[in-house]
């Protein structure tokens, strides 16, 4: 499985490739001469999502799983698949986002990849920095870890 940590501040050039970070490929593992291919997608706020395949295998498996006959459940495959893309990295290491998909997230020039271990977010660069860190962010990990002592390594 990836390890896809770090922020980075990219450029997207015209025909809307941006580069992939070194950070980000060496937690790929080897990729040189290989074929990388991903999944890209609307992300559930107003980014977007680049799975590597075997991230996009494991999620796309659980939203498959969903009840077909559950009105929201539906809702919710609709939206998940209905935005995806299968993209492959160039030889100069970058993935060309579709111009559905830049639209959408109000890319243009300048962008923020996140990687989020399993996958890597792609920020607008105005949206990632009016985002900024949630003020709330010790009682966000309050509400979700609690008193739970965090395992050492």
């Amino acid at each position: 499985m990836p390890h896809l940590i770090g922020e980075y501040p990219c450029k997207v050039d015209a025909k809307g490739r941006v580069r992939l970070p070194n950070g980000l490929l060496k937690g790929l593992g080897p990729v040189k001469g290989e074929s990388v291919e991903f999944v890209i997608n609307r992300g559930l706020e107003k980014c977007l999502v680049l799975y590597p395949i075997e991230s996009w295998e494991l999620i796309s498996d659980k939203v498959a799983s969903l009840n077909g006959f559950n009105k929201e459940h539906r809702a919710f495959q609709r939206y998940f698949f209905q935005g995806a893309f299968t993209l492959a990295l160039d030889a100069m290491e970058r993935i060309n986002i579709p111009k559905s998909l830049m639209e959408w997230a109000g890319i243009q020039s300048e962008v923020v990849l996140i990687g989020t271990m399993d996958r890597i977010e792609i920020w607008a660069k105005e949206a990632y920095d009016s985002n900024g860190t949630p003020e709330n962010i010790a009682d966000l990990a309050d509400s979700i870890f609690g008193d739970a002592a965090m395992d050492k390594p």
